[in-house]
């Protein structure tokens, strides 16, 4: 059930229609185009190839897209990024009906993907402080988030049903998805005002990394979540440890994809229920210990019980890590600088996942891949003690609804 608070916020179920179905039609369309790739091509490289595909475009793009995105009307933005995917995705299936569908197209499709996303991300990032304010806006923030896990444990499990009926079902179904939220995009009304324009210089590009130099807290909670995700990505492993650590094969790996997405769903309800009142900093902190602590015992474990139990603790302390960043960007940042603001979040959030699963591998070849996790697990609980004496302004954040827009 929804807070009675929320559901006074004119626009909020637009936004919320908008932003899951996107992610429910995403996550659907990706694994559909893994399957097809990999029937096509046979060869398990081509899997990372395409999700280099996808991650690449946001390096060179994202500055200029949050740019963009504090220089023009953020919501025409998404509609446009929202427009082209459903027309995208509409001749994957169109390709896909009439047997025409290479892997070279699915590449192209993966980097246009990409690009879109580079654009959209910004833009969507910004919608919820013109709805919620500061004071709903945390718990605003965590419905989203456990909405969002609901659409990322949804969408992979009905891609893959899906593509067993057929890749063209899969690929029509995204396009619906996506159209769905076109037309929340469609019914948000949100007070566009029009900025003051400025000229295109490296500098005004680059601006975000500058505000986020003089927002040292903002720039500790956004380098905290990079580097715990970095060093803390046990979800590389879990096919390694299905299949040769804890025997459980195919449907136990699916359980041990499906627990940290549980574990952050219930603690993303429970943060919009019964928000945090206070020593935000502190919980941030301990959030990201817990996590290290999880990553251990998840490493360690060989029972297959208690390694579900720690991937689900890892969800749920890695979820309120994110509803506390997400709210002080948002909260911290005037809208004149949200775009570039938070452009520079999602590469940070991109690069850590892509990254994160990289170094889990790499070391994991070099080393156990037990020994790899705890050792991901250790680097995190080192990197909080670290941020406490390097970020004390993080550390001392007290609540979040106190924290106000610093100007340029």
């Amino acid at each position: 059930m929804i807070d009675p608070a929320l559901r006074s916020l004119p626009g909020l179920p637009s936004l919320i229609v908008g932003r899951i179905f996107s992610q429910l039609s995403a996550t659907t369309m990706t694994i559909a185009i893994g399957w097809q790739i990999y029937a096509l091509t046979h060869d398990v490289a081509s899997l990372g190839y395409l999700g280099l595909a996808q991650f690449l475009p946001m390096i060179p793009l994202t500055f200029v897209a949050g740019h963009i995105a504090d220089r023009f009307n953020r919501r025409t933005i998404v509609l446009i990024c929202q427009a082209c995917e459903i027309l995208a995705t509409g001749a994957l299936a169109f390709a896909a009906a009439f047997h025409a569908l290479t892997t070279g197209a699915i590449y192209t499709f993966a980097a246009f993907y990409g690009v879109l996303r580079s654009f959209e991300m910004p833009c969507q990032q910004a919608f919820l402080p013109a709805i919620a304010p500061p004071a709903l806006l945390p718990r605003a923030q965590a419905l989203l988030s456990s909405l969002f896990m609901t659409a990322s444990i949804v969408g992979p499990s009905l891609g893959g049903l899906l593509y067993g009926i057929g890749p063209v079902v899969c690929y029509g179904l995204s396009t619906a998805g996506f159209a769905a939220a076109f037309g929340g995009t469609l019914s948000l009304r949100l007070v566009h005002t029009v900025p003051a324009k400025e000229p295109i210089t490296f500098a005004s590009v680059f601006a975000g990394l500058s505000f986020l130099n003089r927002r040292r807290d903002l720039l500790g909670a956004i380098t905290l979540d990079l580097f715990a995700v970095l060093l803390g990505g046990a979800t590389a492993m879990l096919p390694v440890y299905a299949d040769g650590i804890l025997h459980v094969g195919p449907i136990g790996l699916g359980m041990l994809r499906a627990a940290p997405a549980v574990g952050a769903l219930l603690m993303s309800w429970g943060l919009s229920h019964y928000p945090l009142k206070g020593r935000a900093g502190l919980i941030m902190f301990v959030s990201v210990v817990v996590f290290g602590v999880a990553t251990i015992a998840f490493g360690a474990s060989h029972i297959v019980w208690l390694s579900i139990i720690a991937l689900m603790v890892l969800g749920a302390s890695d979820v309120i890590s994110v509803v506390i960043r997400s709210s002080l960007i948002q909260l911290a940042t005037p809208d004149s600088m949200r775009g570039r603001v938070s452009a520079v979040n999602t590469l940070f959030i991109g690069s850590s996942n892509q990254l994160g699963e990289f170094e889990s591998g790499m070391l994991g070849t070099a080393i156990r891949p037990e020994a790899a996790v705890i050792a991901g697990g250790v680097g995190t609980i080192v990197v909080a003690a670290v941020w406490v004496r390097l970020f004390p302004r993080l550390w001392t954040l007290d609540r979040l609804e106190d924290v106000f827009p610093e100007e340029q």
